[in-house]
């Protein structure tokens, strides 16, 4: 095969969410069930048809683009969080965005096709960990059947649930975050957004979560959240 082969492909939607950017969004899709987020398709996808039958999975598959980490070239080797940024392994045994091709894969749960006056058919999401505006490629039914594998392997991944975080954060500054978003946010705490090779309990961490700032410290498995503005 031609190595310069290459294949035309288009946005056929983007998917918004409350990261405006990716420090503070979990490592993998389902993690925080709580997240939410609409996909919203570009007009010419805009078509009920294409979308009859989609409401019968509770689950889809997202196909979408690291379109914040695009770069040119690749390198066969990266340091995954997960070991510390530390430790080097082939780009293919990981999730990094720095790839040949900067895809993302996420199966989220779906929470219903809504219709709207604006957009037309949008999907409502959750589990979702995927920056606002990331621009789809496509959507694929989760087959619980083909797509589940039971006695899997999680390989230097495995185990990486373990450890969730205590959170502790003021009545006061929850009260700033909407209803609707707060068991989202100390979802994310619990799973500690900081790269794992931070652990300085002195640090003020912080991340921009629904057009808020979110402060934070953490330290002995606790992330205390010590100040909440508007970003």
């Amino acid at each position: 095969m031609d190595e310069e082969e290459r294949y035309l492909m288009r946005a056929i939607a983007h998917i918004h969410t409350d990261f405006p950017t990716k420090f503070g969004i979990p490592r993998q899709s389902g993690l925080v069930g709580a997240l939410e987020g609409i996909v919203v398709f570009e007009p010419q996808f805009r078509s009920e048809g294409a979308l009859r039958g989609l409401e019968t999975y509770s689950h889809v598959w997202l196909l979408w683009v690291f379109s914040r980490a695009l770069r040119e070239g690749w390198s066969p080797t990266v340091r995954p969080p997960r070991l510390g940024g530390n430790k080097r392994m082939g780009v293919f045994a990981t999730r990094s965005p720095f790839r040949p091709n900067a895809i993302g894969l996420s199966a989220v749960r779906l929470v219903g096709v809504e219709q709207t006056e604006r957009f037309g058919a949008v999907l409502r999401v959750a589990g979702v960990d995927l920056m606002d505006n990331t621009p789809i490629l496509d959507v694929k039914p989760y087959l619980p059947f083909a797509d589940a594998v039971a006695d899997a392997s999680g390989g230097f991944s495995a185990g990486a649930q373990e450890g969730l975080l205590a959170v502790e954060c003021p009545p006061q500054l929850l009260e700033l975050v909407p209803p609707d978003r707060r068991q989202a946010l100390l979802g994310v705490l619990a799973n500690d957004p900081r790269p794992s090779y931070q652990d300085d309990p002195e640090r003020l961490y912080g991340f921009c979560f629904a057009g808020l700032e979110i402060k934070f410290t953490v330290a002995d498995g606790k992330a205390v959240v010590r100040r909440i503005e508007k970003a």
